[in-house]
């Protein structure tokens, strides 16, 4: 730590940083205890660099990189965060040459760093550290077997599917709420089966502890109870100096519970975050973590907020401003930029879906033969399906186009036949692992498998109950396959990766024989062995595969790619974080913004609210709100087809046209000049109306 303690050179690493960005950096460096910090960091106003910076002062004045807990939401941002703080301390200590990353070893995603304290403490919270991690879709696999087995799946009347009751359950861990209470806001047709579902919960539990595996939901419950026990959570706290916490605002009630457990005064503690994009309330995330975090320690948070704007245009914040100023509660804060534009965003009005999506397409032809790539523009949406219109109109056009929210990497059969496999040999316990992958084996079905799985649970040696086996006649030769692949995945001193090599290897050949596009699903297994090989053991590549799954798949990702250029489709909700020079929102309706599915309560009008803000400030240099007349919607066959109405998004107001250049289209190629109405006009129109009741 010599070199870290060196004085200062006489550049300063921090010039670039403005003033407020520099207070963050700079809060109570030196102080024992330092107060807890909330920087509320608006739109494209450097949180990433302003958080990165902090690491490296807090380096540059003898922290120990070893007791700085740095916690994201994906390891990319974890990885990007040392990135910087690297390039940062370089430049402090005058170091030339290939810059190194700071070593923190305590920087990831919540569930990851849950894992691992988990594993650390396993002995002492009553967990056996050699267990496995279920993602979502084997949760819900779990989640059914339980259900059918206590005899759910029998009852006259319909009760939840799997996903739905793993939904709520987990709801329920997530938010700290009561059942009742969580069934009532967000799933009121299920409070019928309140009672059911708690007995189909505990047996879930049951379930898992019996297997030796944990959820998601788990990682971050058990970490919770351990920091709010008198004898752990200090413990656990004591292992940091500082806590810093990025986009705090999606950040759900058990992870504000670990930061208060952990550390009850607040020492150290600094969360980055923007209450104006809180928007994953559906994932259990509470905007109320981020309003009331200066008063959740025992001493009163101080704060910073991060105004100036780097990625947009003046007149683009200056709508965004308005928008989010009619919030009910928020920290507040104007969004400035030194960006200077004539250019209004644009408030386009348009007939129906069919010319929202020929428009579109023109415009953004339009601005691609102008200079702006295909890649540089975006097309977002409340909901995957708005964009089904467009997508057509697309591929009519020969406009290339890649979709974010398609198939992801571990929902894919073959990607989650060779992580069962591996996860059966890493736990023998893991029925459901167990369960998909000897079923592998040709002629081996759900009877077979369970009688499998019966023998080895009852066994105090599951490696001989598997050997002792006797298969059906038919399965003999792949069976005896199988039991070689996995004694030798169960001797002890197998240097990992060989593990995958033996799965793959032994894998390949039934991927031959039940998909047709082996050569495809195959790249993704070699795409699989290539990411297993950036990890040092077995356990620890299962439990990062599952806790931070690449994005998708080789046969989604690959063809957009081959072409020069690409569009950007994206919903709202996967497109936060990104910038583009162009963005197009569609549907800027009543009905889909806000979704007329999210206004049952005030706190869901305005997550709709924060929701439409976040798509505004992607942009940086031009956006355009597209407001078609006209929507056709698919009804029941009884009812036929119809077409419905729609009326400008409740959000912008009149007072706030202003901000925008309002357009109309008779279609996508002919414009009619729109001129605001005169007040006095207005006024004698509402003034009729009024006296035809007097």
């Amino acid at each position: 730590m010599s070199d870290v303690l060196a004085p200062p050179p006489a550049t300063d690493p921090f010039a670039s940083l403005n003033a407020e960005q520099r207070a963050a950096v700079e809060h109570d460096i030196g102080v024992d205890k330092p107060r807890p910090l909330l920087i509320v960091a608006g739109a494209g106003s450097g949180k990433t660099n302003t958080l990165a910076h902090r690491v490296a002062r807090l380096i540059q004045a003898g922290a120990d990189p070893q007791r700085i807990l740095l916690l994201t939401f994906s390891r990319r941002a974890a990885g990007e965060m040392s990135r910087r703080a690297s390039g940062v301390l370089h430049r402090l200590l005058r170091r030339g040459g290939q810059e190194s990353p700071i070593d923190l070893p305590w920087a990831g995603t919540f569930h990851a760093i849950g894992a691992r304290l988990l594993r650390e403490f396993a002995g002492r919270i009553g967990l056996d550290e050699s267990f496995t991690i279920h993602d979502r879709g084997d949760s819900e696999d779990l989640m059914g077997m339980v259900r059918h087995e206590i005899g759910l799946s029998q009852t006259e009347k319909r009760f939840p599917l799997k996903g739905t009751c793993l939904a709520i359950y987990s709801r329920v861990v997530n938010s700290r709420e009561p059942l009742e209470q969580v069934l009532q806001s967000t799933f009121p047709w299920c409070s019928e089966w309140e009672d059911r579902l708690k007995t189909l919960f505990g047996a879930y539990v049951d379930a898992k502890q019996e297997q030796n595996v944990l959820d998601y939901d788990d990682l971050l419950l058990f970490w919770s109870e351990m920091a709010a026990d008198p004898v752990l959570g200090p413990e656990l706290g004591a292992l940091f100096d500082h806590v810093l916490v990025d986009e705090y605002q999606d950040t759900n009630r058990l992870q504000a519970s670990i930061l208060t457990g952990m550390k009850p005064d607040g020492a150290g503690v600094v969360v980055v975050g923007d209450d104006a994009q809180s928007i994953y309330a559906f994932r259990g995330a509470t905007v109320r973590n981020i309003l009331d975090f200066p008063q959740q320690f025992s001493r009163p948070a101080h704060l910073i907020t991060l105004e100036r704007n780097y990625r947009s245009t003046q007149p683009i914040l200056d709508a965004s401003n308005a928008l989010i100023a009619a919030a009910l509660e928020r920290h507040a804060k104007t969004l400035w930029t030194e960006r200077a534009s004539s250019i209004k965003p644009q408030l386009v009005l348009i007939p129906d879906e069919a010319e929202q999506a020929r428009w579109v397409c023109a415009r953004v032809l339009e601005q691609r033969e102008a200079g702006v790539a295909l890649t540089k523009q975006a097309v977002l949406f409340r909901a995957a399906s708005h964009s089904a219109a467009l997508e057509l109109e697309l591929m009519r056009r020969n406009i290339p186009f890649v979709k974010f929210g398609g198939l992801k990497f571990l929902e894919a059969s073959h990607i989650k036949d060779v992580l069962a496999v591996l996860r059966f040999a890493q736990n023998p316990s893991g029925r459901l692992a167990g369960f998909r992958a000897v079923q592998l084996i040709p002629g081996i079905g759900q009877a077979t498998a369970s009688r499998l799985l019966d023998a080895m649970a009852e066994s105090a040696d599951p490696l001989a109950a598997l050997e002792a086996f006797a298969p059906p006649a038919r399965s003999r030769a792949d069976w005896d396959g199988f039991v070689a692949l996995y004694r030798r995945l169960r001797t002890p001193g197998l240097r990992w990766p060989a593990d995958i090599e033996l799965v793959k290897a032994w894998y390949l050949p039934h991927l031959e024989r039940l998909h047709d596009d082996a050569a495809v699903r195959a790249a993704d297994v070699e795409q699989l062995a290539v990411l297993a090989g950036g990890h040092g053991s077995r356990e620890a590549f299962l439990a990062e595969i599952t806790l931070d799954p690449p994005e998708a798949t080789s046969d989604r990702a690959g063809p957009p790619l081959l072409d020069e250029d690409y569009l950007i489709l994206s919903t709202i909700h996967s497109a936060k974080g990104q910038e583009w020079s162009s963005v197009h929102v569609l549907n800027v309706v009543d009905g889909c913004i806000p979704s007329d599915m999210s206004t049952g309560s005030q706190d869901d009008i305005e997550e709709e609210r924060r929701l439409l803000y976040v798509a505004m400030t992607r942009a940086k240099e031009n956006l355009h709100l597209v407001v078609p007349n006209r929507f056709f919607i698919k009804q029941q066959a009884q009812m036929g087809d119809r077409h419905v109405y729609a009326t400008r998004t409740r959000f912008i107001t009149p007072a706030m046209l202003k901000h925008f250049e309002e357009c109309a289209w008779v279609n996508a190629e002919q414009r009619e000049v729109r001129r605001p109405v005169p007040d006095a006009v207005r006024m004698m129109v509402r003034d009729r109306a009024r006296n035809a009741w007097k």
